[in-house]
């Protein structure tokens, strides 16, 4: 009970309450809380395994793991927010790219993080996979060079 009154106090709606999925892209449904450990670098990171969207020229699904990895600073996204606005995405066409890229714009606005990558492991549609990482690193910091770092380095 004490933990649902915290939640309730850091302005948190979703967490413990019935899940109603958007049938459209919801940026809106994104929530944060306080990190509780600022004073750490530390990693966290989240999976989706059952990502959807669909094609914004056929209309067909599709299927992806989307990987978000981040160094929180003050605030971290609240993992039940995060499922929903991800699922937000099963009706809403857009390009695998476009996806990543504006998952990751949409957490960067909403916690501002030292830190953070997004990968897209999109499955195969007529024969080819499409595999899109963004990064940011806060500009000026050690973590702008990690994000410079982490891009050159990736496979």
């Amino acid at each position: 009970m004490e933990i649902m009154e915290n939640r309730e106090k850091e302005g948190l709606k979703s967490l413990g309450r019935k899940t109603e999925y958007r049938s459209d892209y919801a940026p809106e449904v994104l929530e944060t809380f306080e990190n509780r450990h600022k004073e750490n670098d530390y990693w966290v990171r989240f999976n989706c395994p059952e990502f959807t969207s669909l094609c914004p020229i056929t209309g067909q699904p599709d299927f992806a793991e989307i990987r978000i990895s981040y160094i929180p600073d003050i605030r971290m996204v609240e993992s039940k927010s995060l499922k929903l606005y991800l699922f937000s995405f099963r009706n809403h066409g857009d390009f695998h790219e476009d996806c990543v890229n504006k998952i990751m714009k949409d957490l960067i606005r909403l916690m501002d993080p030292k830190y953070i990558e997004v990968t897209g492991f999109f499955t195969p549609r007529g024969g080819i996979s499409i595999y899109p990482y963004a990064n940011y690193g806060r500009p000026g910091t050690k973590y702008e060079a990690l994000a410079e770092k982490r891009m050159a380095e990736h496979e």
